[in-house]
């Protein structure tokens, strides 16, 4: 890839901070739409502005446009949560940058009418909450269409990686005492037992695949909204099994029954059902699709936690 001029709305956050890490890395000039709250990598130029602050964002933008030129070669939206939001990337972008990847979510799936591997074609979608208002973010830029703003959609499954907290499923996700937990043999409760079944990808891998979007053929990468997830299909017991014996401990399970958390938890929906994917149209692209083995990336997450 080529030195490219690139702007990441949120970039200091999990994903998004790796994301301009790498971007760093690569060469390439990188411009960072943040509330300022926390430090952005060094060499990112940052652009202060709170995005639900429509005319200090819409500053911030045009301040980042000067720097770069007059226009954008990749904008990444880490941090779209609602259809406002779409419509502010629709409106700030069009006819300035070569393309926008839009950070979505798998939450946008209805958890009780999903296939197995889940297609992102006739698909069930949820109508509120969490998936439900990124899920209408996308629509809105379906509606837009791709002529001012070459778009393309991730949803991603569960990230993980350093940056981040271990855990993916409740009660126990991204929990900041897991390894404690863990290490004084206190056993582990886990919905169902762990049983449901995952597809977590490395967020190395993700922000990879972000950066090669932006250089991606536009057909047929523009206007498409992909899954994407890592290489294995796990229960999610094992990945809690890995943590353990990256420790050197031994895993103990106590099962949460599924009925009375669902019921006790409705806002938890989208983690009580099996989440895997078809990659087929993310291969499509051409991009090297994810590939660090679950027991590689968590390694490197506990001692990046460990470490720290």
């Amino acid at each position: 890839m080529s030195s490219k001029q690139i702007l990441v709305i949120g970039g200091s956050g999990f994903l998004s901070g790796t994301l301009v890490t790498a971007a760093l890395h690569a060469g390439n000039s990188v411009y960072v739409v943040t509330r300022g709250q926390r430090p952005v990598p060094n060499g990112a130029r940052a652009l202060v502005a709170d995005r639900h602050d429509s005319r200090a964002f819409a500053a911030a933008v045009d301040e980042g446009l000067r720097q770069a030129g007059g226009r954008f070669d990749l904008v990444v939206d880490a941090i779209p949560f609602s259809p406002d939001d779409a419509r502010q990337d629709v409106e700030a972008f069009g006819g300035r940058t070569g393309r926008l990847v839009f950070v979505s979510t798998d939450f946008v799936y209805d958890p009780l009418r999903r296939r197995f591997p889940q297609t992102e074609d006739g698909a069930e979608y949820v109508q509120h909450g969490y998936g439900g208002n990124k899920r209408k973010a996308e629509e809105v830029l379906l509606a837009a269409g791709t002529d001012d703003v070459p778009w393309v959609v991730l949803r991603p499954g569960h990230i993980y990686g350093p940056g981040s907290q271990l855990g993916c499923l409740p009660p126990l996700g991204r929990d900041p005492g897991l390894i404690s937990r863990l290490r004084a043999g206190t056993p582990v409760e886990l919905l169902g037992g762990g049983h449901f079944l995952q597809q977590p990808v490395f967020v190395g891998d993700l922000v990879r695949v972000i950066l090669e979007l932006g250089d991606a053929a536009p057909e047929p990468t523009v206007g498409n909204i992909m899954n994407v997830a890592g290489p294995e299909i796990i229960e999610s017991v094992e990945y809690y099994r890995i943590v353990a014996e990256a420790l050197g401990v031994d895993l103990k399970v106590d099962e949460i029954p599924v009925a009375a958390y669902a019921r006790d938890n409705p806002d938890k929906a989208s983690f009580i059902c099996h989440r895997f994917y078809d990659l087929s149209r993310l291969a499509a692209t051409g991009v090297q699709l994810p590939a660090t083995r679950l027991a590689d990336g968590l390694n490197t997450h506990v001692s990046a936690l460990l470490d720290g």
